[in-house]
């Protein structure tokens, strides 16, 4: 189970912190087999202070975390304490409503750090229970809770798939050598670190030049289970993509999207012919607007930006960045010739530059990684 909180508790710790932290830990769980709904665990508290139930959701079991840990606790749930990462849904979808589930088993108080963004559910779920005569307490570890299930929010918040910029860099913010030549930077951990990153989510996104001089497969080999294969989406406006590529060679692996304005027809045809999706987008202002909105349309909740240099200063430039990561190598390459990690217009002012808070600092071997959320 993985462990949200940073410091280890004590026995003097509120226990409530410890069980709300055991739901978020369960519902991370869930990592690559919800999307695009949200990860939920939850953990049912006996009177007399003893876990009796826990499960956390997987979209393939179709069973809510709250009917899972109602099942185990049984008749031990009456009287107890439901501690649940996300709000329960009131309303009757594919499954029957987890606020029934608790009312009926008896839980007399609910703990719970965030009120659920889908307009279906949002409030609904607090509401019912409170009217059923459930003590409901909110916001212990609601920033936990909203990092662990940020891609959903962001899903519902602001309409499209969530974006998370990754560069792998030297530490003069270089990301291969001159004449744009195929560079690996990165360490055994800091890679190992990546394909964590991409097994959780649902898309990997890179630009034509990226494709054609490092000629990726984008797979995911954390080795962890996924319901959905990591589909690959490449902004090629020329169709430059080789039909004989590794991208084009493994589509019945990963669905691979070419999103396009190009109108060549022969291009078209030869990679179409190899499995690849060929998928027309008008090119121009806006068209980052409109990818998302084509990945958001096939139910793709998150999209990790693997590069290139145009295409990560494109997304920073349209503000369509919601988390960075950047992983510095401990070299330096220089040279007038050599690629930067951003490109695009950039900000006509310092004020106007995309600054991170909330930023993190990790070492992967030699490597560090810097992590922070743009701010708004």
């Amino acid at each position: 189970m993985i462990n949200i909180l940073a410091k280890p508790l004590t026995e003097t710790s509120n226990p409530d912190l410890e069980f709300a932290a055991r739901a978020l830990s369960l519902a991370a769980e869930g990592i690559g087999l919800v999307s695009p709904n949200p990860l939920v665990g939850c953990v049912i508290v006996s009177a007399g202070g003893e876990v009796v139930g826990q499960g956390f959701y997987r979209k393939d079991n179709l069973v809510h975390a709250e009917a899972i840990a109602l099942e185990q606790a049984g008749e031990r749930a009456r009287g107890g304490t439901a501690y649940v990462s996300l709000e329960p849904h009131a309303h009757h979808g594919k499954t029957p409503p987890c606020t029934e589930a608790l009312i009926s088993a008896g839980i007399t108080r609910v703990v719970c750090p965030i009120e659920d963004p889908n307009p279906l559910v949002s409030g609904r779920g607090f509401e019912r229970l409170r009217a059923a005569g459930i003590a409901v307490e909110t916001g212990l570890l609601a920033d936990e809770a909203s990092r662990i299930n940020e891609k959903f929010i962001c899903w519902h918040d602001r309409q499209r798939p969530f974006v998370h910029l990754k560069l792998a860099m030297s530490l003069d913010g270089r990301i291969s050598l001159g004449q744009s030549v195929s560079t690996r930077l990165s360490g055994e951990e800091a890679s190992a670190r990546v394909q964590r990153l991409r097994h959780e989510h649902d898309a990997i996104l890179i630009g034509a030049n990226t494709a054609v001089v490092d000629d990726p497969r984008l797979t995911d080999r954390s080795g962890k289970p996924r319901l959905r294969p990591l589909t690959r989406v490449v902004l090629d406006n020329r169709l430059r993509l080789p039909a004989d590529s590794s991208l084009a060679a493994s589509t019945d692996e990963s669905p691979t999207l070419v999103l396009t304005n190009s109108i060549d027809p022969e291009k078209a045809e030869r990679l179409a012919g190899t499995g690849v999706e060929i998928v027309p987008i008008a090119g121009g202002t806006g068209q980052l607007d409109r990818v998302l909105e084509e990945l958001r349309r096939r139910d793709i909740q998150s999209v990790l930006v693997e590069g290139g240099t145009a295409v990560a200063g494109a997304f920073v430039d349209a503000r369509l960045v919601d988390k960075v990561t950047l992983i510095y190598a401990p070299i330096i390459i220089g040279g007038e010739n050599a690629p930067a990690g951003f490109g695009g217009s950039g900000p006509s002012a310092i004020a106007d530059a995309l600054r991170l808070t909330d930023v993190t600092v990790t070492r992967h071997g030699d490597d560090i990684e810097i992590t922070g959320y743009p701010q708004r």
